[in-house]
């Protein structure tokens, strides 16, 4: 132990005559002349006195000159152990820059241990856990207790974790292989995590690598110095290279999963744009599936395996029919024949059936058909997963080559009952509130009038006015109304008279009942694992205009959703469930955090780790075999 602490002692920090000077510098591959900032100390060396550059702090500094010694003021503050809560010489800004300035100084010149792990949980080697992977020695300290203070925060969960999930498909390599230099790599890592860990756009993702996250210590990269616009560079050379990287991230999974192409999913969303977007030739308006058809959309088609990774996407036009695209994605994708491909309603078109059955496509669907027919002396039971019965009726299609399954669910059932019953509640509320008004003195009874509520009303009702006979009785005049009468006659072949039945067709005529509906099931659940992309990976909306970075924006949520599976994938095959967004936050309440001493002897002792994980947080590290404390620990004594 005693070598081991004057090694230690050998790396203080020191902090006399510290300033900060402009330097002119020339760049090797351009020629260029610029200046670029240091903070040097001058030290004396054999009776000479030396100016030692202690950080380089680029060429983006922006601190005022004038301010430039209260900044190393603050920095000796401090790295000492010293400073007070706030410095009113400084302006925000550069009381930021004195903080970042102190906390590149004690990682630069810290003694670096890798965690310990626990008992439990075996270390791997990672970007983060570089090294040794023995355990640190013992060290002993005299330092007071109450001098200690907790500093510099960073998440560093989602960021652990997300760079082991790249690390399993060698994400980093395939970028070195596109060409990408360090700095663009980085950034790409950076917004692809940012995507998982706190969507939002590329600027607020700017602040989060910068500001909130760990994630630059687990890289070696300084976030808060990189400039915004690398990070949307980062995303024009992801568009570069995007159906490479598309390609092999798809071989890659399927050959670390081992998964079979045996199914298509194909689906399509919209996202709205914050602003005009005059500049992007495919902001159109259409219809919103988050309702903001007040704004100009943009479409992300989907093709995913049944494995639920994405095989291709593709951005369309905002105003994109879904029936037009299908043969233009598989097209571009080379889907093989036979495959089988697996859609919604919307997309469902007999056109694109039929192109379907002309090309040698199997096809899975929900049918268009508005009808709705159930006969259940000829249905079959099937148990799901859960317990409950479903009761299928086959209908096979000879002349079409086709097999339609009319299915009832009861737990549907009582579903859409409940949905029938608000409507038909509201839409005969309605109704009586024009009725009220004919023996009022006030009310409305003028019959155009009360025929254009009533038409109104109708407009609003989610298709139970159908189900209603309406008798609007006039006077001899014919101008006013002098009473209003309804019944409700239902309709057949429709939601309220045949509650909790819907069909399926396909043209997979060999199979047998239950394994088409299973094959079912099975894409209703990857459509809920795939609503994370939509709804948890910052998807909507969209702040950018150029159509290329609008591109790139939904590309870097593709990605996030890829190492997201991933990271799902292994964890269910340990039994640990959920989703994407209940995990982030497991993930979430680990930080690393600096804690300060001042020792007896007057000098400040600072060390810096990750919190200790939790149980729930453990149990993901221990089944992604991970190191429970990323980033090792450092130690300095200034």
């Amino acid at each position: 132990m005693f070598d081991w602490v004057l090694r230690f002692e050998r790396r203080c920090v020191n902090l006399a005559d510290m300033y900060i000077r402009r330097t002119s510098t020339r760049s090797n591959a351009t020629g260029e002349s610029y200046f670029t900032y240091r903070l040097v100390s001058s030290e004396r060396l054999g009776g000479k006195v030396k100016q030692v550059t202690l950080l380089n702090l680029g060429r983006h500094f922006a601190v005022d000159p004038e301010l430039w010694p209260a900044v190393c003021r603050r920095v000796s503050e401090l790295m000492a152990g010293q400073a007070s809560l706030l410095d009113p010489a400084l302006p925000k800004a550069a009381a930021r820059e004195a903080e970042h300035i102190a906390a590149q100084l004690l990682a630069q010149h810290a003694v670096v241990h890798p965690a310990e792990a626990s008992a439990s949980t075996q270390p791997v080697a990672s970007e983060s856990t570089q090294g040794s992977t023995e355990t640190a020695s013992t060290d002993t300290q005299s330092v007071l207790v109450d001098s200690l203070e907790l500093v510099r925060p960073r998440s560093i969960g989602v960021e652990h974790v997300g760079l082991w999930a790249m690390l399993q498909v060698g994400f980093h390599d395939l970028l070195l292989e596109c060409g990408l230099s360090g700095p663009l790599r980085a950034a790409i890592l950076g917004v692809i995590i940012g995507r998982m860990a706190a969507p939002d756009s590329e600027a607020a993702t700017h602040r989060w690598l910068g500001q909130q996250s760990g994630l630059g210590e687990l890289l070696d990269v300084d976030f808060e110095r990189m400039p915004l616009m690398t990070l949307y560079r980062a995303s024009d050379a992801l568009m570069k290279h995007r159906e490479l990287i598309e390609r092999i991230l798809f071989d890659r999974a399927q050959a670390l999963f081992g998964f079979e192409l045996t199914v298509t999913l194909y689906d399509l969303t919209n996202t709205y744009f914050e602003g005009t977007a005059e500049a992007n030739p495919k902001a159109q308006h259409g219809r919103s599936k988050e309702k903001r058809s007040d704004c100009p959309l943009i479409t992300l088609g989907l093709v995913l395996d049944g494995s639920g990774f994405v095989r291709r996407s593709e951005v369309f036009e905002g105003n994109a029919s879904e029936g037009k695209t299908l043969e233009r994605m598989l097209k571009d994708l080379g889907a093989p024949a036979g495959a089988l491909v697996v859609m919604d309603a919307g997309i469902a078109s007999e056109a694109n059936l039929t192109w379907l059955r002309d090309n040698g496509y199997r096809y899975w669907v929900v049918s268009r058909e508005r009808a709705r027919q159930f006969e259940a002396h000829t249905a079959i039971p099937i148990e799901t997963a859960a317990g409950h019965t479903v009761h299928i009726q086959r209908v096979d299609d000879q002349e079409q080559k086709e097999v339609r399954l009319y299915c009832h669910s009861e737990q549907r059932e009582q579903k859409e009952q409940a949905i029938n019953q608000r409507f038909c509640d509201r839409f005969e509320a309605g109704l009586q509130k024009i009725a009220n008004g004919l023996s009022q003195p006030r009310g409305e009874k003028r019959l155009a009038k009360l025929q254009e509520r009533i038409g109104r009303l109708k407009e609003k009702s989610h298709g139970v006015a159908q189900h209603y006979d309406i008798e609007l009785i006039a006077d001899a005049d014919g101008k006013q109304a002098i009473a209003l009468r309804w019944s409700q006659q239902l309709k057949p072949g429709t939601r309220l008279s045949h509650p909790g039945v819907y069909c399926l067709r396909s043209n997979e005529t060999h199979w047998d009942t239950e394994q088409l509906w299973r094959t079912y099931i099975m894409l209703t659940d990857l459509e809920a694992v795939f609503r994370s992309l939509k709804s948890e990976l910052g998807l909507r909306p969209v702040y950018h205009h150029k159509e290329d970075r609008v591109d790139g924006h939904l590309f870097i949520t593709v990605l996030a959703y890829q190492f997201v599976q991933i990271i799902r994938k292994h964890l269910q095959a340990h039994g640990i469930q959920g989703r994407w967004s209940t995990l982030r936050d497991i993930l979430s309440v680990q930080r690393r955090v600096t804690a300060s001493f001042r020792r007896a002897d007057g000098r400040s002792l600072h060390v810096r780790k990750a919190t200790r994980p939790e149980t729930e947080l453990a149990e993901i590290y221990q089944a992604l075999n991970l190191n429970p404390l990323p980033g090792g620990i450092q130690k300095t004594i200034v």
